[in-house]
Order: C-alpha cells, then structure tokens, then sequence
C-alpha cells in the first residue's frame, strides 16, 4: 500500500502494532513513535512498483518505531512477492528492539531464493523513543548521512570496531548463509536528520559517465534546506536527476529522511491496550 500525503499534520500517523509499506511508487509523510518519516520511491521506469522496498512498522507499547529500506534484485511479480514476505517477517519482529535477529530471519530468506539468484542489501533503522537513540542494522547497504543540527554539519552514519572488522559479517542478504549481523545506537535529537537511501542514488552517472559517489551525494545533501523536510526528498531527486542530465534513471530509486519530532506515545486507553493484545495474539490482523 502507499499514501500520497503531505506533512506529518496531514499524512499518516502509525499507532501501535501497524506497519506500513511495500514496494509500490509513493510519495509519503509517516509519523510513528517519536519520529517522522518522509518516503519517495520511484520505480524504474515509472513503473507502479519495482525492486526497492520500504517499510515503517510501530512496536505494541509505542516506543520503537522501525524503518526498513531493501534493495531486491529483479522487478515485477518475483518483487512483489518479496514484499509481502519482508512484510511477514517485519510483523514477526515488531516488538524487538534487538534488529540482528530480524536480519539474520531476511537472509535465511533470501539464502532459500539462492537458484532464482535473488539477493538484496537492506538497512534497518529503529528509533527507541525513551532513550531517544536511532539503532542502525546495515546488510550490505549504502551508509545513511546524518546531519547534526547542533553543529550543522552532515556525515555519513558508519559504525566502526576493529574486532567486527576481523570477522565476515554485515553481507548483503542472501549471499552467505549464516551470516552474523551487528547493530549500534546514536543519540539522535529534534532537528537531526538521518537520509537513508538506495544505490541508484550514488550510481547516477553524468552524461561523461562519472557516478555521483558517496561524497557527491553527500555534496548534494549539503545544498539543500535541513529545515525543510516536507521538499527535502523531492528536491534530492531532482538534483541527482540534473546530474544525469535529465536522462531516464536506469534503476529504482528510494529516499527515507527521518527527524526525530520529541512526542512521547500517548498512554493507551483500555480499547486500545485490548487492540494491541489481539494484534499480538494474531486475532487481529497487522
């Protein structure tokens, strides 16, 4: 499903246990659990849906709201068919905060595709309202840019240890099976923003050939408005398409910018917390 909406007033506001998304084109505003979110997803080709995934799912107490961007190789059915699996396994996990387990359930599942040749890179991003923290699971895929208001400066979002760094782990989904994974945790603040984004952003080439690259992307970002999220995406595509001289994307293309907003989740009445009960018994459907 997709929502065309404007603003985090008007667009769509997630309550507990409610998950959002799929692989279709959309253009849309999510507020969920302390963090909105801007979603632009254009599929090859002007396509309705394509490769990429996204997902905004909203744990059962309120206070984890998790975004997920997947990169799948292939288009058309095969594709679709992958959404509504990664939806499956969002569901599953909706109420942990620990990610790697649920990155580890992805490329089982893609490993068991391995003779359709199907993998993905993925990046899972879940925002823990009561520390006020954005916990980063990355498989393979593209680093997201944070800019920090207070400094008012971007960079890239990579986490470093030198003992991760002597084992295999982290690998785009469904290329090893096992595959360990690893998370960590950045204090995020109102008026940060954190871009997550697919590679057909960093692979536009210019009409001499050059790809934009990381540093090109990060360029970019650099010369666009931090306090206007609602243009934020629409204006980044643009620039990327002026770049490749205005010429067809060859690729699909996803942008997710989230800010935190600083809303504690209402306490829930007795209607809801029974709600929320039969979502977590399965007697309501999420």
């Amino acid at each position: 499903m997709s929502s065309e909406v404007l603003s985090p007033a008007t667009g769509l506001s997630l309550k507990c246990m409610e998950i959002w998304g799929g692989n279709e084109a959309t253009n849309s505003v999510i507020a969920a659990a302390g963090i909105d979110g801007w979603v632009v997803s254009q599929p090859y080709g002007g396509d309705e849906s394509g490769g990429d995934m996204h997902f905004v799912s909203t744990c059962g107490a309120g206070e984890i709201a998790r975004f997920m961007i997947a990169d799948v190789s292939g288009h058309g059915k095969a594709a679709s068919e992958m959404a509504v699996k990664l939806r499956r396994l969002m569901r599953k996990h909706i109420n942990r905060l620990d990610q790697t387990r649920f990155a580890r359930d992805l490329n089982r599942e893609f490993a068991s595709l391995a003779q359709e040749e199907t993998f993905a890179t993925a990046l899972l991003a879940s925002y823990y309202g009561p520390t006020e923290h954005l916990i980063i699971c990355n498989a393979g895929h593209p680093p997201p840019l944070w800019y920090h208001a207070e400094r008012g400066e971007w960079s890239f979002l990579r986490h470093t240890t030198s003992e991760r760094a002597k084992t295999i782990a982290n690998l785009p989904l469904g290329v090893i099976e096992p595959t360990d994974y690893h998370q960590f945790a950045v204090p995020v603040e109102v008026g940060d923003l954190v871009l997550i984004y697919t590679d057909a952003l960093i692979e536009a080439s210019d009409t001499d050939g050059r790809q934009l690259g990381g540093d090109g992307l990060l360029a970019q970002v650099q010369r666009l408005d931090p306090a206007d999220p609602d243009a934020f995406c629409d204006s980044l595509l643009s620039e990327i398409a002026a770049y490749r001289g205005h010429a067809s994307a060859d690729d699909d293309a996803t942008a997710v910018l989230l800010r935190p907003n600083g809303q504690r989740a209402p306490r829930q009445s007795i209607g809801e917390m029974i709600k929320v009960m039969g979502k977590m018994l399965g007697l309501v459907r999420v």
